[in-house]
């Protein structure tokens, strides 16, 4: 099979290796679709935690959709023809080569878990988000599923309020599926802050109440303007220490800071100056399995239900001929929401 490398350099090959093993419990998957993740991009620039220069090369890939093509003999919870969330490919030096795996999804074939296939209390953790699609379903936008359960989960544990005011930072992907999110719940107003004019613009027809454009406007004065003892919570969907900082002027007392995502760097120096006496700087740098996995059910629902439509969050999709070209267009910030590779 084909799959993507980061190589050491930074740069994207695409290298032939075979497909991947697959245990009992566990099934083989034809990659529908992967999407292009902000990860991908640290990944390329050699800046995520916790992933050494000696790791590299690296499969890369982890937003995938794929269909059940094979099951391991004690698969019981899937089928061939299933469409399922998140298949990954492991490390496997004497099997695949002498690559380290940034999740692997961006490859023609991949392996997903059964959880049904496990006792109760050994059921992986990733399996638990590992989701069979709804046939209703267009599998190619599903790969925003991932997103939106992501975030769905990220809402609920910060304890977004309902009618109380947020503020979020960032209006690419994942920031328009936290404005849509934390509009979901009931939070008011909602204020998106963008860098440019074109996601200014979206994150309105996104569902914000308000977005600001930081390039033209004092954010601090306009939010102080409007909430003279701050907000309650400002949002970093970028994960950036400039975010963190900016948002230390905007908290009330006791307000927090909610930071999803792994930042570029492993430390930040935090200037509280502007606080109040009292605040929370919050971290979720990965969503809980159980907890998106409880989130998905309930984005299914709304999306039936029309209040969710994958399409408003899809920008641009890409070959997997050209998963090359689409990378570096993402590195360039030419992907203006999420962009996706189709196989």
């Amino acid at each position: 099979m084909k799959t993507v490398l980061v190589n050491k350099d930074g740069s994207l090959s695409v290298q032939e290796v075979p497909k991947p093993k697959y245990g009992p419990k566990q099934a083989l998957t034809k990659t529908i679709a992967n999407g292009i993740c902000g990860t991908d991009i640290h990944l390329m620039k050699k800046a995520f935690k916790g992933v050494t220069e000696e790791m590299y090369p690296l499969m890369l890939g982890h937003e995938n959709v794929g269909e059940v093509v094979e099951v391991g003999e004690e698969v019981t919870g899937l089928k061939v023809g299933d469409k399922v969330l998140l298949p990954f490919v492991d490390p496997d030096p004497d099997h695949l080569g002498p690559y380290g795996s940034a999740w692997g999804a961006l490859s023609e074939y991949c392996v997903v878990n059964d959880a049904a296939a496990y006792q109760e209390g050994e059921v992986p953790d990733l399996a638990k988000a590992q989701c069979i699609i709804p046939d209703d379903i267009d599998p190619v936008d599903a790969v925003m599923l991932i997103t939106l359960g992501e975030v769905l989960s990220n809402v609920k544990y910060f304890g977004i309020e309902k009618d109380k005011p947020v503020v979020i930072f960032g209006c690419g992907p994942v920031g328009l599926t936290f404005i849509k999110m934390c509009k979901m719940v009931g939070a008011n107003p909602v204020i998106a802050i963008a860098r440019n004019e074109p996601k200014r613009k979206n994150a309105l027809d996104g569902g914000a109440d308000i977005a600001l454009n930081s390039k033209e406007c004092d954010i601090a004065k306009e939010i102080r303007d409007m909430f003279p003892q701050g907000v309650p919570f400002v949002i970093d969907a970028v994960g950036s220490e400039d975010v963190v900082n900016d948002a230390m002027g905007l908290i009330c007392d006791r307000g927090e800071i909610c930071c999803y995502g792994v930042p570029r760097k492993e430390e930040m120096h935090i200037d509280f100056s502007k606080a109040d006496y009292n605040w929370v700087l919050n971290f979720q740098q990965f969503p809980r399995k159980d907890e998106e996995a409880a989130a998905h059910s309930e984005v299914i629902q709304w999306i039936r239900e029309g209040k969710i439509n994958l399409k408003d969050y899809i920008s641009d999709y890409f070959s997997f001929d050209d998963v090359i070209e689409a990378y570096d267009k993402a590195m360039n910030k030419q992907v203006l929401k999420k962009g996706i590779v189709v196989f």
